[in-house]
Parts: C-alpha cells; sequence; structure tokens
C-alpha cells in the first residue's frame, strides 16, 4: 500500500514523523449504503495527487513527517471488539507521542479513537463536522453504531460541539436540549456572522477533529452512505480549521464516511486535502 501522499520514506518513517496516518476499513454497521470500507484506501491513492505546497501559506509541510500505518482489520466478532482494536491501534500512536489521523470507514470508529486520544489528553473536546447528530443510544441493536457514536463520546465526559448538523431525531432532538449541547447548523453558518466563534467558545483547550465527510454538501462529496442536502463548503471547513488550529490546541482527527463511487473521485479527493489542509493548518500555528 502506497502511503498517503506518497511520500519518500525520509517524509513518511514512522520513527521521525510528526504524523501518523491510522486506516480503518469497517463498516459492519452501515444503515444505508455500505461501502466506506473502501473509504482509506480511496482517499491514500487520491492524496498521492496533491500538492505538496499549500496554496494558503506557501510552504510544504510534509517536511514534518506524515506515516501511513497498516489498516486496522475488520473485526467481525461485533462492533464493540472491533472499537477495542481501533483504541489499542490508536493507543500506541498517541504514547509515542504522534498526531493520530484516523481514516475511516464508518463513523462508529471514532470512540475508539477518542478513547485512546483521552488516555494522554484528559480535558479533551471534540470537534464534530457532520450532518447528522449521531447522537442515539442505541439504534439497529446496538449502542456502537456510527448513529451512536458521539453519544458514546458524551458518555467519556467528552464535550462535543457539533457543526454543519441538518438531520436528527425527536431522541437526539430531547438529548440536546437536556445536555445543554447546542449545534452550530448548516443553516446557521450561513446565516450567523459568528458561527465559528462560537463552535470555539464552546471548545476547550484540547480538540479531537472528527470530520463526518457527509458534513459537506453533496454537492462537493457525493460519495458518501447518508447524504444529506444543505451542506458546508469547502471554504467554511478550511476557515473553521484554521480558527481552531489558531486558538486551540489540535491533538489528533479523523475523516469518516467516505464511500468511493465508480468513475468518481471527487469525495476522496475533497477527504485528502482537507487532511493536509489541516496539517498545514496545525504545522502552521505550532
Amino acid at each position: 500500500m502506497n502511503g498517503f501522499l506518497a511520500l519518500s520514506k525520509r517524509d513518511s518513517h514512522y520513527r521521525t514523523a510528526r504524523y501518523a496516518v491510522l486506516p480503518v476499513p469497517y463498516d459492519a454497521t452501515a444503515s444505508f449504503l455500505a461501502g466506506s470500507r473502501l473509504g482509506p484506501d480511496a482517499i491514500i491513492a487520491a492524496s498521492s495527487h496533491l500538492e505538496d505546497l499549500d496554496e494558503d501559506y506557501g510552504r510544504e509541510f510534509v517536511k514534518a513527517g506524515i506515516a501511513t500505518l497498516e489498516p486496522v482489520e475488520p473485526n467481525l466478532s461485533g462492533p464493540a471488539r472491533m472499537h477495542e482494536d481501533v483504541r489499542k491501534a490508536a493507543r500506541r500512536v498517541v504514547r509515542d507521542g504522534k498526531f493520530l489521523i484516523g481514516l475511516g470507514g464508518e463513523h462508529s470508529i471514532t470512540s475508539g479513537l477518542v478513547r485512546a486520544v483521552l488516555g494522554k489528553h484528559k480535558k479533551l473536546s471534540v470537534l464534530q463536522i457532520d450532518a447528522h447528530a449521531d447522537l442515539r443510544n442505541s439504534y439497529h441493536g446496538t449502542p456502537h453504531s456510527h448513529a451512536c457514536v458521539m453519544r458514546r463520546v458524551w458518555d467519556m465526559g467528552v464535550p462535543v460541539v457539533p457543526v454543519g448538523i441538518r438531520s436528527w431525531c425527536l431522541e437526539e432532538h430531547r438529548f440536546m436540549k437536556k445536555q445543554g449541547i447546542t449545534p452550530i447548523t448548516a443553516r446557521q453558518t450561513l446565516e450567523d456572522a459568528d458561527w465559528i466563534q462560537k463552535a470555539l467558545d464552546a471548545l476547550g483547550e484540547k480538540v479531537y477533529v472528527t470530520i463526518d465527510i457527509d458534513g459537506f454538501d453533496p454537492a462537493c462529496a457525493p460519495g458518501t452512505g447518508t447524504p444529506v442536502p444543505g451542506g458546508l463548503d469547502w471554504h467554511q471547513v478550511s476557515d473553521l480549521l484554521r480558527a481552531i488550529a489558531m486558538d486551540r490546541t489540535v491533538v489528533a482527527a479523523d475523516v469518516v464516511e467516505v464511500m468511493p463511487i465508480p468513475g468518481s473521485v471527487q469525495t476522496e479527493f475533497l477527504a485528502a486535502k482537507i487532511i493536509y489542509k489541516l496539517i498545514a493548518h496545525v504545522e502552521a500555528n505550532r
């Protein structure tokens, strides 16, 4: 497997790399369209066509080192065990002092990744870019569904700040009201000039960024299992990530729910680009 950005051995050696990409090709709880298990390979393949020079900063950030790890193999004995496998794989990366970047796969894997990061960064908060609240307590007979992932993160005592949300059920609505979670909806990003500042104000000092690709509008990212109209665009997400990197300490991230469409590379290229853009923002503000 070629690594993220198809970097030289010097720029992708794990020992010296500042960033580590962990692919997790898993989609066993997909509830509409399956195929996000193919996302990590597609993102990595698309990334080889990105330019190393970041257009906003006029700098190449690959010299920070970006290692690509072996994938976490799917554990079909159940999502709880799969998430534990993800946690164990991610724990090594975090303990080694790397900036962890998970590649999904379905969004449920985020719970294992966050648990690993929480082992090192106790006062953690999560920025969730997503179309869906993902706050159900259980879905399709399991509390470990992709539709429950932010509820599981909340259960860890980690505050969640949802941005781009435009789809939730009555159970989630009531839970957000009870817990004081105020989502920044996709419509709000168009109508409220202070939406980025409000996201910042709700986050703690240490931030984990999870990007469900369906947070983007399907016109930008059609390759996902549960597309919802009216989403975010490239500049909104990039500007948000820049602000977070400037004012907070981003410690880890993931990009999930990329479902490749045969004959189209639009979504996986966007995913690869937003990962490198996040690296650029973090590096520029170190």
